[in-house]
């Protein structure tokens, strides 16, 4: 494409190979392991027929629910009259590697495990491959009529002999049908609303199979890349003031989109766009980026590199040939592992990004580091003024993210919450610990401590009166048992 957008959202592919594998085979990355036994979690588009058995999916953004199309939404700026598009649509084919030994009489019978004369045991497992399908449409072609496409994959079967004649390995792909449709809905000039709505097209074998049997017709961690050439992406994070009302019109199924690439220095004033936009079943940040230091995939983002590093490097001499017979990615993981140098080791243990100056303590008050500086701090019993009101436990204040905040905040603007305790953090900062008031886990929350954090400039109280009372009203004790979940 003529502004090297093409090029550009090659850029997202180590994010993209994040999302594409998160999951895939976590630690300790051994067929025996509890957590490899229940797989496949995002993204995951299965036959309509089997995913509305029971009743049609619910739509959310949350790409860890099962169903059978993905769908997303965004705005599209146009910069010039010829302006395009480029659609990557990617997911993860099933394929089972079966294991058979040779029965003596020139054929072959099913095993879970083979070793071999080599001394190499061999694993029956759920491997994958991935695939894609890349389209470049012409915007004025998705405004005037749309395009769809198959983006499915063929079935396949390949045979791979063992040593000396001990049996072999099969490995078994179903078809994948499914289709993919991009529109350009006009609003206004030089303005659209881009859809891509990706499904799965398959009448399911068995609708009342279990989900194991379905998933050999299922896209697994459907995801799609998006470049612009002539036009850009808005931001449905932080948008522009003037298109904040076109944003909340964006209906984004299974999946949610955020700009890729490298964030512009410095941002903008008046919200952010951009020429290339990633839509993930998991839920990202603008921008997303893999951190310079990470030497390689471990399939599971939510981990920190260095203590799962760590924790790979002890598994014991029988723990690492199970895993390495159990999938090859996880023997490549091991390799890595095994052989890292330690200056490479120590880069993972972390980094300073930025520094800002150092506030200077209350008065009267030591600073953090030294001996007495939480002396008459009470997260459940303290306060902070909002707006000229003392917030704290018990406090009922509705939700207002500021520009720019996590993708997650996002999602809760405008919703009301309870105030739990407010966290007074080491850098000088103030933070509330609230529940969602709608939130069907919020006691199970508010049990475990599990809460949202937001800045005190981030709510807003919803009765002044009411909030003065509550907080000093505000029994954490009391409160907490009362809300114990029942069992």
């Amino acid at each position: 494409m003529a502004n090297g957008a093409g090029e550009g959202c090659a850029q997202l592919s180590a994010v993209a190979d994040a999302v594409l594998y998160e999951g895939y085979l976590l630690y300790p990355y051994r067929r025996s392991s509890a957590k490899n036994r229940v797989r496949w979690q995002f993204g995951v588009l299965l036959p309509r027929d089997w995913v509305e058995r029971d009743g049609p999916v619910t739509p959310g953004v949350s790409g860890s629910a099962d169903s059978w199309y993905q769908q997303t939404e965004c705005l599209l700026r146009v910069c010039r009259p010829d302006a395009a598009v480029r659609v990557r649509v990617r997911y993860l084919q099933l394929q089972h590697k079966q294991v058979e030994a040779a029965d003596g009489a020139g054929g072959h019978r099913p095993v879970e495990s083979l070793r071999t004369a080599d001394g190499v045991t061999h694993l029956s497992f759920e491997e994958a491959v991935p695939r894609e399908t890349e389209l470049v449409l012409e915007l004025a072609e998705l405004a005037r009529e749309g395009r769809t496409a198959a983006v499915g994959a063929p079935a396949g079967t390949e045979y791979e002999p063992l040593p000396d004649g001990a049996g072999r390995t099969v490995r078994r792909r179903r078809e994948v049908r499914a289709r993919t449709t991009v529109v350009a809905e006009p609003l206004g000039p030089e303005l659209y609303r881009l859809r891509v709505r990706t499904e799965n097209t398959a009448g399911a074998a068995e609708p009342a199979a279990p989900r194991g049997a379905a998933l050999g017709q299922a896209l697994l961690a459907t995801h799609t890349l998006l470049a612009a050439d002539g036009a850009e992406f808005v931001s449905l994070i932080d948008p522009p003031a003037g298109l904040a009302g076109q944003v909340r019109g964006c209906r984004n199924a299974f999946t949610f989109p955020v700009l890729g690439g490298t964030p512009p220095e410095p941002a903008g004033d008046d919200g952010a766009t951009g020429a290339l936009l990633l839509s993930a079943p998991i839920i990202l940040p603008d921008h997303p980026q893999v951190a310079p230091e990470s030497p390689g995939d471990l399939h599971d983002a939510a981990e920190i590199d260095e203590i799962l590093t760590l924790r790979t490097m002890l598994l014991t001499d029988e723990e690492k040939a199970e895993a390495r017979a159990t999938d090859p990615r996880a023997a490549r993981i091991l390799d890595r592992v095994d052989t890292m140098p330690p200056e490479v080791l120590s880069r993972l243990h972390g980094a300073i990004r930025s520094l800002t100056p150092a506030r200077r303590p209350a008065a009267g008050r030591p600073a953090w580091w030294r001996e007495g500086a939480d002396d008459g701090l009470s997260p459940a019993t303290d306060t902070v003024l909002v707006d000229g009101v003392p917030v704290g436990g018990g406090s009922r204040v509705r939700l207002c993210p500021r520009r720019g905040a996590d993708a997650q905040d996002m999602f809760l603007d405008g919703r009301t919450a309870q105030v739990a305790a407010v966290f007074h953090d080491v850098d000088g900062s103030v933070h509330l610990a609230v529940t969602v008031d709608d939130d069907p886990a919020a006691e199970l929350h508010d049990w475990y401590g599990r809460f949202h954090y937001f800045r005190p400039d981030e709510v807003a109280p919803l009765d002044r009166a009411e909030c003065a009372a509550s907080a000093a009203a505000h029994d954490p004790v009391r409160d907490r048992l009362q809300r114990r979940p029942q069992t």
